[in-house]
Formats: structure tokens, C-alpha cells, sequence
């Protein structure tokens, strides 16, 4: 039997703290708080991947896109003078791995986006420059 290896990639430079089952456990029963807030983490993870699920199931490919770019937006996103610029390096091939697609599917989807003033892109870089027409587009397709 082989077992799934899962390699998740930093964007940036990052320490990473691991602790063991019985140290969480331990934390969780000294600390309530911490079982909350972990409760509340992974629920809203659950509803995350349910959402993105139904997504992968019912959208088209370009909703798809529109979807995760707003939803990367809305978390790493800074109001700048021609938009809300992304403030992670995001490869297009990032982006067709998040939203279930081909690197080919992404620029196709991107350039027609940027001749529409929606966006600009650059190396690993976006800027939405149209979030309203983008999320109209992702929530009407």
C-alpha cells in the first residue's frame, strides 16, 4: 500500500511549530479557549472545502478562476491606486492548481480578463482592478 505523501509549499519564509496529539490534547482540556478556537478553525475549513467541492461540481472553469482570485483577494489583498493588489506571489499555475484547471486554462482566462480591464497581471503578480465586474462575473458566470 502506498501512502499519499501531502507537501504543502511556503510562499514566503515561514517557522512551523508542530506538537504532538497528547500536547494539543493536553492544551485543549487546560485551555477551552484553545478547543474553540480550534473548533472554529476546523469548521470553517470543512466549509471551505464543501464550498470549493460544489464549486469544482457546478461552476464553469472561468467561475472557477473568478472565485479564486476573489478569494485570494479577500485574504492577502492591500487597496492600492490601481486596485487591490495580491500581496502573495501567485503563479498562474498557483492559481490553476487551486481552482481545478490547466496553467493553459488560466492564461487564456486572465489575458481575456486583462483586455477587459479586470485585472493586470504581471510576474506573479495581480492586481484587480475590477473587483465588482469580477465578482458579478463569478457569482452569474
Amino acid at each position: 500500500m502506498n501512502a499519499m505523501l501531502n507537501i504543502a509549499e511556503a510562499i514566503e519564509n515561514t517557522e512551523v511549530t508542530l506538537w504532538d496529539k497528547p500536547t494539543i490534547l493536553q492544551l485543549m482540556q487546560q485551555y477551552p479557549a484553545v478547543t474553540a478556537n480550534l473548533l472554529n478553525t476546523v469548521l470553517e475549513r470543512i466549509d471551505d472545502l464543501q464550498n470549493r467541492y460544489l464549486e469544482m461540481c457546478t461552476e464553469h472553469v472561468n467561475q472557477r478562476i473568478a472565485r479564486t482570485l476573489l478569494r485570494i483577494m479577500r485574504r492577502a489583498g492591500t487597496r492600492t491606486r490601481s486596485g487591490i493588489q495580491i500581496d502573495i506571489s501567485l503563479s498562474r499555475q498557483n492559481i490553476a492548481d487551486y481552482a481545478g484547471t490547466t496553467l493553459y486554462t488560466v492564461s487564456r482566462t486572465l489575458s481575456a480578463w486583462e483586455k477587459k480591464g479586470w485585472i493586470k497581471s504581471g510576474r506573479e503578480q495581480i492586481i484587480i482592478t475590477d473587483p465588482h465586474s469580477l465578482n458579478k462575473f463569478a457569482e452569474i458566470g
